[in-house]
């Protein structure tokens, strides 16, 4: 990918006009569950090269791709990760912001993991337990009431005699939106849920379900404290933190590698980052970096990123997202 894409360079400039010099260092924002991938690539990217080593900030998928679209020039990110894809709304923000040349990369894939601490009991939920559990209204003798549920077994049971207690992202967060799409809206749509209301499916305010920032570490250890709580987060933290923390199943089927990998496990979504195509050529090294994260040292089958969890693209995916990191193929409203 040693291309020098020359207009695109030019135009760059010209949208730089009138700031005080380009940066030197490249800016990363976005999701917290891309975080560490993107932190171990920045990492090798600044040893392997004579350029600076990447600025990545974990701001929430949501937040980052808003802080991306909000305009072109060396005062805004350069690229955005994210663990989901970019929605509409956020496309056209950028494009009403002059954001209009978007490169979209497919970097992997993960798993929403709902697990406990180490000692506490085995959860084994379906969707429709989850959005019985979680969903601010529930559907109940053919109408939608309040959730009135306190405790797992009200839910069902067979499930543990705990209070339902669930710490997870906000709504900034791409682990959230990929939770409520694949866990309670699934889960919504089994209980008979019509289709057309599906959507407007909202997860409890009422403290059932506790917003704890976008940090999953955090979680992580208000689990450890708290044996009777259930935690939301990425796959590549419960393999990072497998001595501490385990995962329940969804539908009988454990969040592992394997299991992500071929799509059997429920809560399964893709991940990526998307790049300012206008910064290329002007914020130093910024190609090289995409080259870096495509690369089969990266995020190939054996890459440093798959040690931290990732699970990585194979045969015709991976192709493409390579291709897309080439050749700087732009988005467009067809796409959606």
């Amino acid at each position: 990918m040693k291309t020098t894409h020359i207009l695109a360079a030019a135009a760059a400039l010209a949208l730089f006009a009138g700031t005080a010099s380009a940066r030197d260092q490249i800016r990363i924002v976005g999701s917290s569950t891309v975080f560490p991938f993107s932190t171990a690539v920045a990492e090798q990217f600044g040893k392997k090269t004579s350029f600076q080593t990447p600025l990545v900030e974990s701001t929430g998928s949501g937040g980052g791709l808003k802080f991306f679209c909000a305009g072109v020039g060396t005062d805004t990110p350069d690229i955005a990760n994210a663990s989901r894809r970019m929605k509409v709304s956020e496309f056209e923000l950028c494009q009403e912001n002059g954001v209009t040349d978007i490169v979209e990369v497919k970097i992997g894939f993960d798993g929403i993991v709902m697990g406990n601490a180490k000692a506490a009991p085995v959860f084994d939920l379906t969707q429709e337990e989850i959005y019985k559990a979680l969903a601010a209204k529930t559907l109940q003798y053919g109408r939608e009431d309040e959730n009135a549920f306190t405790t797992w077994s009200e839910v069902n049971p067979s499930l543990p005699n705990l209070p339902i207690k669930v710490i997870g992202p906000p709504p900034t967060s791409g682990t959230r939106d990929a939770f409520e799409e694949l866990a309670v809206h699934k889960g919504a749509k089994m209980a008979g849920v019509e289709k057309a209301a599906v959507k407007n499916v909202e997860v409890r305010e009422d403290g059932i379900y506790v917003e704890a920032g976008e940090n999953d570490n955090l979680i992580i250890s208000k689990l450890e404290a708290d044996p009777s709580a259930l935690g939301v987060f990425g796959f590549s933290f419960l393999d990072q933190n497998a001595s501490r923390i385990k995962g329940a199943k969804i539908d009988g089927v454990e969040p592992s590698f394997d299991n992500i990998a071929d799509g059997s496990y429920p809560l399964s979504r893709s991940m990526y980052f998307y790049v300012k195509k206008a910064h290329i050529g002007v914020i130093p090294g910024l190609e090289e970096y995409l080259e870096e994260f495509v690369s089969e040292a990266a995020t190939g089958e054996d890459g440093y990123a798959v040690d931290k969890g990732l699970i990585p693209l194979i045969g015709d995916e991976r192709d493409e997202a390579v291709e897309a990191a080439e050749n700087l193929a732009v988005m467009n409203a067809d796409m959606f």
